[in-house]
């Protein structure tokens, strides 16, 4: 199993427990969980890598404890409970450095955890009710950032957790007065500065410039008519990808506030959704349990993969997703789990043609009836 799981350069979570692994180079996909103790239980919530290596993957699941997982052996090493189920989901998970993670549930408890600290917190945060998503900075591990359904947008240092180091403020109201409600679904930071954007449950995308004495977005772009569901920042920064809960996915230019240009293909409302870190590729899953990869700059499908369950999230390594096998570019492949071996047996069956169909004595006096009212 080791061997497989060094292979796959695409890792996804399964609403069945499973933890599944993609090798696009090998054409090959993976399974890696127990299977004599699935349940819905170990539906796999959130992923993250465990170091700086990418040695090993740190999973989330429902029942609120995050498994460990080597890449080099290929099985789960640790597992640890972190929190209450009765608090909700995971909407966020991250690694700290050395043994400690920070973990984010639906409730708002956002927590610090290590190996020292037993099976309490040594940090405990309360980021408000309703969190969709919690989020962590590439360039500062202490910094995260939070929202949800009537939640804005609050970026912590976990240094000094008393207080978000910035919290957003609500939208200005209509041309009616009315108040405009808020739903963060997901976000991300814009590297090289302090920026952050993010997507809502009502089609918007906002970018919050926390250096600015400005509270509100700086910039708000709408997209479609559907509740945005996930995002990604593109390799250079400049843009960045939505999907919503309809299957669409489109490519956004944060200088301009314009669409570059939309995705197709999907069937199913879009969950997990990531660009490659070096490559112009975004990767994505959702309910038609398929992950697909496209190509930033062209807009094609690449590869189209089939994991039989409905995925929740997924995870690219920072290498070539590619590397040691196929070329990029290259026509649209799809792999499957297990080869169907009926489709041998079906191949050797003997194609048996349709005769033509005799003529009844009705067919015939129709017929002469026909050719005398023609005459």
């Amino acid at each position: 199993m080791g061997d497989r799981s060094q292979l796959c350069s695409v890792w996804l979570g399964s609403e069945t427990g499973i933890l599944k692994g993609v090798s696009l180079s090998r054409k090959q996909a993976f399974n890696f969980c127990n299977t004599s103790h699935l349940s819905r239980d170990q539906e796999v919530r959130a992923l993250c890598w465990g170091d700086a290596a990418e040695s090993e993957l740190l999973v989330g699941c429902v029942d609120a404890t995050v498994k460990t997982f080597s890449l080099e052996k290929g099985a789960f090493t640790e597992s640890r409970r972190c929190g209450d189920p009765a608090e909700g989901c995971f909407s966020g998970l991250a690694a700290l450095g050395g043994d400690a993670l920070v973990t984010c549930a639906e409730s708002g408890a956002l927590r610090v955890w290590r190996q020292e600290g037993g099976d309490e917190p040594v940090t405990q945060v309360d980021a408000g009710k309703n969190v969709c998503r919690m989020r962590q900075s590439p360039a500062n591990p202490n910094k995260v950032a939070t929202g949800g359904k009537e939640n804005g947008l609050k970026i912590w240092d976990l240094q000094r957790p008393e207080q978000p180091a910035f919290s957003a403020k609500n939208l200005r109201d209509d041309w009616l007065d009315l108040r405009r409600p808020y739903w963060v679904r997901d976000m991300a930071f814009i590297r090289d500065s302090d920026k952050v954007v993010t997507c809502t449950g009502y089609h918007q995308v906002h970018v919050f410039d926390p250096s600015s004495p400005q509270r509100r977005p700086v910039l708000e772009v709408e997209y479609g008519e559907y509740p945005l569901t996930a995002i990604s920042l593109t390799p250079d920064g400049t843009a960045v990808a939505v999907g919503n809960t309809q299957g669409h996915i489109a490519l956004l230019d944060l200088r301009k506030g314009l669409v570059r240009g939309c995705v197709k293909g999907l069937a199913g409302g879009v969950r997990g959704l990531q660009c490659h870190a070096s490559q112009p590729l975004v990767a994505s899953c959702g309910l038609d349990r398929f992950l697909r990869i496209h190509s930033l700059e062209d807009r094609k499908l690449q590869h189209k993969v089939y994991l039989k369950s409905r995925l929740n999230c997924l995870l690219l390594a920072s290498q070539d997703l590619q590397e040691g096998g196929a070329t990029a570019g290259e026509a649209e492949s799809e792999v499957k789990e297990e080869e169907d071996e009926g489709d041998d047996v079906w191949d050797a069956m003997e194609q048996v043609e349709e005769r033509q169909k005799r003529k009844t004595t009705e067919d015939k006096e129709t017929t002469k009836k026909r050719k005398k009212a023609q005459d």
